[in-house]
């Protein structure tokens, strides 16, 4: 037997048979995407960091009124049911080990977080250095790649202004690059686990073939000066570079120890691994389930 809460009105609650519950509501999830967008209004337009405050202070409102003065409850009523649980592997498959070990071979190894985020600032500089070179080739020159990073502040800038050299227009573009460079190395590093013995075909096509899809669809919305006059081909190879370069760098790093590759349940303890001893030297002491 298992109960199941199922909620009911809290005019019809009666305390002795009811749970009292959080209730539900969408303030942190409000508060959290308006202080994105306040921090996307910065690089992009003032007009989204507007919207974004508006829906922070909202969302902000309405979590603090769930917990203030007094918390808002939604009472449930626990109702007893049968649950029948089915299986298709009645045993726990059995994983040999060598004697004196506790655990399998398992692949628990890999690239470090910071390995991530020096493979995003070594990336950014080849990026930068693909950049600039874009600019050369197509005849626009050296600081128009650089100044069109910063054009969606400059909504109203011509070609030979961008072309032309602007400190202010420099400075920009240079935090821009800085922090998205970090930023991609930062989900880079987290993502390395899922393919951590091959992390430059992570970094160098599955990454850049994502960030690149990703932007030709939204980069109208974030920055239109950008999105009317970039080279696709161009930033698609610069992404690429990125994520070479980025994932060169991740995989020179030393890996280390860590549990992460075993399932959840198996490291919160809650499931049985199915380890055991492949010899009876130790007496039983390694062929109980673990």
């Amino acid at each position: 037997m298992e109960p199941s809460a199922l909620p009911t009105s809290n005019l019809d609650r009666d305390p002795a048979s009811s749970i009292a519950l959080p209730a539900p509501t969408a303030g942190p999830l409000v508060l959290a995407f308006g202080v994105a967008l306040i921090f996307a209004g910065m690089a992009t337009h003032a007009i989204l960091g507007v919207v974004g405050a508006v829906l922070a202070v909202a969302g902000g409102v309405d979590w603090f009124k769930q917990v203030f003065p007094h918390p808002v409850h939604e009472y449930v009523v626990p109702e007893s049911v049968i649950v029948t649980v089915h299986t298709s592997r009645p045993e726990i498959e059995q994983v040999a080990v060598a004697s004196g070990l506790v655990r399998a071979n398992l692949p628990l190894e890999f690239y470090p977080v910071t390995a991530g985020i020096r493979g995003g600032i070594a990336g950014g500089f080849a990026m930068a250095a693909l950049a600039v070179l874009y600019g050369v080739v197509s005849g626009h020159g050296v600081w128009y790649p650089i100044n069109l990073l910063a054009a969606g502040f400059f909504p109203g800038a011509t070609e030979a202004q961008i072309s032309s050299f602007h400190l202010k227009a420099f400075a920009i573009a240079f935090v821009i690059h800085a922090f998205a460079s970090v930023l991609v190395g930062v989900l880079y590093g987290a993502t390395l686990p899922m393919l951590h013995r091959r992390p430059i075909l992570l970094g160098g096509l599955i990454a850049p073939i994502l960030w690149t899809g990703l932007l030709h669809s939204t980069l109208w919305l974030i920055n239109p000066t950008l999105a009317g006059r970039i080279d696709w081909g161009w930033f698609a190879l610069s992404q690429l570079g990125f994520g070479l370069v980025a994932g060169f760098v991740a995989s020179r790093r030393q890996r280390v120890l860590t549990d992460q590759p075993l399932p959840f349940a198996v490291r919160a303890g809650v499931e049985a691994t199915g380890l055991r001893a492949s010899s009876s030297d130790e007496g039983g002491a390694h062929g109980s389930d673990r």
